[in-house]
């Protein structure tokens, strides 16, 4: 069993929803756990389970330049990261028959931060995770990239190359880095809020009936990082609803 205590995680997009599920369920397993969101928020804050301010990297992942100095922060603060896990996520919401609803910078935008911003901050944090005994990287995919659904387009073809970059990585960086994605399905977060039609229908349709939380992503993911023996692997945190 991992005992999380003084490990150091960073967990990008980490200002709501799933990535600050995942912060707070990591820093109550007793990690250093650093926040990240593109913009300065009302930081610092104490998540729970820390009896100190969290650290904050402001810097929008889809920069090289910014992801460098997210690093140096974190190297020069703790010398170490043990953890990351890639939450930060781009979409538009657009029906998959609109073409010309999507534009050229909305592929551009959402493909630098699902795909690019991912790459980026592996290759920015590999070598203090390669130093790490634990060296752990989880992706936040989509049930999108396994299925033809989502959001948009651009958004399900990110998740797919998310989903594939992650299989490639986890053969590239071990043994000493394993590398895993988690492939949510319909989620309460702020994204998905006014979409109350396809919430009632996950709620009749999908076997566990119910819409997922945030916390059954971070639950999993706490999973992940424990089981030492997996890697390259996209688990489905959907309910069953990729069954239907």
């Amino acid at each position: 069993m991992i005992d999380f205590t003084g490990k150091v995680a960073l967990v990008t997009g980490s200002s709501s929803g799933i990535g600050l599920a995942i912060a707070e369920r990591l820093s109550i397993e007793g990690a250093s756990v650093i926040l990240n969101s593109r913009t300065i928020l009302d930081f610092p804050k104490r998540l729970p389970g820390s009896r100190v301010d969290t650290m904050h990297v402001a810097g929008d992942v889809s920069s090289e330049t910014d992801v460098a100095g997210m690093m140096q922060q974190i190297e020069d603060r703790y010398g170490a990261l043990d953890i990351l896990v890639n939450s930060a996520g781009a979409t538009i919401f657009v029906d998959h028959s609109n073409l010309v609803g999507v534009s050229g910078d909305d592929w551009r935008r959402i493909l630098g931060v699902n795909v690019i911003g991912a790459w980026n901050t592996i290759r920015a944090g590999e070598k203090l995770l390669r130093r790490s005994p634990l060296g752990v990287v989880i992706n936040i995919t989509s049930m999108a990239g396994i299925r033809p659904a989502g959001s948009s387009i651009p958004y399900a073809v990110s998740k797919a190359g998310l989903n594939h970059m992650t299989a490639l990585l986890a053969r590239s960086l071990g043994p000493e880095i394993r590398v895993n994605g988690i492939a949510p399905g319909f989620i309460d977060t702020p994204w998905t809020e006014n979409y109350l039609d396809r919430r009632e229908q996950v709620e009749r349709e999908a076997p566990l009936r119910r819409i997922g939380l945030p916390e059954d992503v971070a639950e999993v993911c706490v999973g992940l990082i424990r089981a030492q023996y997996v890697t390259g692997q996209i688990v489905l945190v959907d309910g069953g609803l990729s069954l239907l």
